[in-house]
């Protein structure tokens, strides 16, 4: 029997993530999974950003989205405060960082990709980007 995974009380003031079991995700951020499913299956974590913490350029080849829960995280196209909600579109890419530091939670359609598609890999071989 399949079950539902219910995320109580996020939005509660002083929210208790501590007793989520954390692991290394990139340097300075820690994940805590909700779900995950392999390879090229959909997957979810909260994401701890210690502060100056950043994830290096990646593109989305499916939706992401993250809903900020604290602090405050950056990319190219702005910065995204607590209560904030960021949609990536499948194809677009972006570095993320957090200088104060943030949790996140992060749900994937697909695993993120840290080499750049086909496409912009052959531009950038010919000269055409970078």
């Amino acid at each position: 029997m399949i079950k539902s995974i219910s995320l109580n009380e996020l939005f509660v003031s002083g929210a208790n993530l501590s007793t989520r079991d954390w692991e290394d995700f990139r340097p300075g951020v820690l994940a805590s999974w909700v779900y995950e499913n392999g390879d090229e299956d959909p997957a979810s974590a909260f994401l701890k950003y210690a502060p100056g913490a950043a994830i290096p350029w990646h593109w989305h080849p499916a939706y992401e989205h993250i809903l900020v829960l604290e602090g405050r995280q950056s990319d190219e196209n702005g910065t995204y405060h607590a209560g904030s909600v960021l949609i990536s579109p499948p194809g677009t890419g972006h570095t993320v960082r957090s200088d104060e530091g943030c949790v996140v939670l992060a749900i994937w359609g697909k695993p993120v990709q840290f080499d750049p598609p086909a496409v912009a890999a052959t531009a950038i071989k010919h000269g055409d980007i970078g």
